[in-house]
């Protein structure tokens, strides 16, 4: 069955909250945009909120909500979704942890991406923790028994997996194990944020063994000869089990998909609704990636599959770093370089829509993610557009097209009316 052609653009992070210095503006509305200028009144547009009031803001739950899964039914943790990604098979009772590479001093998150450390220097430091780090796991909790297995990602974003010994030995950790994402603290004191609940004091002595040896560890010697910043600490966050959803070709009567990301937590989460995901040289996940390949990747997916996912995690890092210049050059180059590409092939096809809509919030002025609502807007050779100037927070708001539960937008976008 041939479908229609759907793309779904996503600029994480990229809604916001007026700002003094852009004279009352969102960095979305300061932002030069023709390409979204052009297409505003020709589309549709609303809100969702994707994250519910008992999960945490993050890119995991609000994916998945905006990829039109209900959150509270298939979530278990941000980790896991990353390891899968990473072909990492888990066992019902393994718990994945990330393991993100931070530098902290004086208790001070000083930088949450230890300086946006190459993805070859914290392989590296993985490959050390597992050699020096992980045959202790034994003497650290003998109780417990098991094995620990580092897993190196992009960047500072990596996993720690924790296998139990049997299934009749399982780990303590449960929903009442908290813990805390480190871009939330940003030049914040963590004193009080570390792991609590159950199984947290072995979360706590396994970073405290970390945390001694990044302290001589030679990756981290030679950044701070280079002027960088060292990886001091292993933070483990968002634990879970291993995940399952139902296909996105079963639950939607759609076609084939495929995903676009230079991150973990986006490959997994197309790997467990049966999509592909395709890499481009030179993403990044930061506001040096390749926006104009990701646009181009995109286009040319559209041959094969019949719904394509862009994700973009550049606004989001600029938000965590607070810098609305980052912020609002992020966004120009998605519309000016990513989307044009995009939207000239779906025009060459009779039925085709495209979504743009953020996940979540990341405003600058607070550094970290929020569950607000997120504007979105929908055009396609079968919209009826409201007419409307522009794009953006405001416009968004005004509509009455409002989904209290994001997931329910994708059903609408697939095969609703306009």
């Amino acid at each position: 069955m041939n479908h229609p052609k759907r793309v779904v653009v996503i600029p994480d992070g990229f809604a916001d909250d007026k700002i003094d210095s852009l004279g009352g503006l969102t960095p979305m509305r300061a932002a030069h945009t023709p390409t979204l200028d052009r297409w505003a009144p020709e589309g549709v547009q609303g809100c969702s909120r994707n994250v519910p009031d008992s999960l945490s803001p993050g890119s995991d739950v609000a994916t998945l909500s905006l990829l039109g899964y209900d959150p509270l039914e298939i979530y278990t943790g941000r980790s896991p979704l990353e390891v899968v990604a990473q072909g990492i098979e888990l066992g019902p009772n393994d718990w994945a942890w990330r393991c993100n590479l931070v530098c902290l001093e004086d208790e001070v998150m000083k930088s949450f991406t230890a300086g946006h450390i190459s993805s070859e220097d914290g392989a590296e430091l993985l490959a050390g923790l597992q050699r020096e780090v992980a045959p202790l796991w034994k003497e650290m909790a003998p109780e417990l028994g098991g094995t620990i297995e580092f897993a190196p990602g992009v960047s500072y974003r990596n996993a720690v997996v924790f296998r139990p010994e049997s299934d009749d030995r399982p780990f303590p950790f449960d929903a009442e194990t908290k813990t805390v994402p480190p871009h939330d603290y940003s030049d914040r004191s963590i004193a009080d944020v570390r792991p609590q609940g159950p199984g947290a004091e072995y979360v706590r002595k396994l970073t405290t063994a970390c945390a001694d040896y990044l302290k001589t560890a030679k990756t981290n010697l030679r950044r701070v000869a280079e002027g960088k910043l060292p990886a001091t600490d292993c933070w483990l966050w968002g634990q879970g089990k291993r995940p399952a959803a139902e296909p996105f070709s079963q639950k939607y009567r759609w076609g084939e998909g495929a995903m676009i990301t230079a991150v973990d937590l986006l490959r997994g989460i197309a790997k467990i609704v049966g999509w592909d995901a395709i890499e481009v040289p030179g993403a990044t996940g930061y506001v040096d990636t390749n926006f104009s390949g990701k646009g181009e990747y995109a286009a040319k997916a559209l041959d094969e599959y019949d719904v394509v996912v862009v994700h973009v995690e550049a606004p989001d890092e600029s938000g965590h770093e607070g810098s609305v210049e980052k912020k609002i050059r992020s966004l120009e180059r998605i519309d000016q370089e990513t989307l044009p590409p995009i939207l000239d092939k779906l025009q060459t096809f009779p039925e085709w829509r495209l979504l743009i809509s953020p996940d979540h919030p990341t405003p600058v002025a607070t550094k970290t993610h929020s569950r607000g609502r997120v504007p979105w807007m929908i055009v396609g050779s079968d919209v009826r557009g409201d007419g409307l100037a522009s794009y953006d927070e405001t416009t968004g708001e005004a509509s009455a097209r409002f989904y209290e539960r994001g997931c329910e937008l994708m059903e609408r976008f697939l095969h609703g009316t306009f």
